[in-house]
């Protein structure tokens, strides 16, 4: 029960701490072309299960559609603030 408590309170401060750092993402990805800030979508894990990711959105909206599963540095579907977001892999917070 007390490692319950310890868990949940230090997620909930954890939280606090970086979510000035969370909002001021989901903006700048906002303001940039007006898509959803978030990507959603389907990996395969371990034993081959599929499993949903949830993170910052870093390319441009539909972009699984103008091209290829992978990404290079200079892939011209990455947005200008997803360039910085990945480079500090800040799109992985979620």
């Amino acid at each position: 029960m007390v490692k319950r408590a310890f868990d949940f309170i230090s997620s909930l401060v954890g939280l606090i701490l970086v979510s000035p750092v969370l909002v001021i993402l989901a903006i700048l990805i906002k303001r940039e072309d007006g898509g959803p800030v978030f990507y959603r979508g389907v990996r395969v894990g371990r034993f081959g299960k599929p499993f949903r990711i949830f993170k910052f959105r870093t390319m441009v909206v539909n972009a699984e559609k103008m091209g290829g599963p992978s990404t290079a540095d200079d892939d011209p579907r990455i947005t200008k603030i997803g360039k910085f977001m990945r480079k500090l892999k800040l799109d992985e917070l979620p």
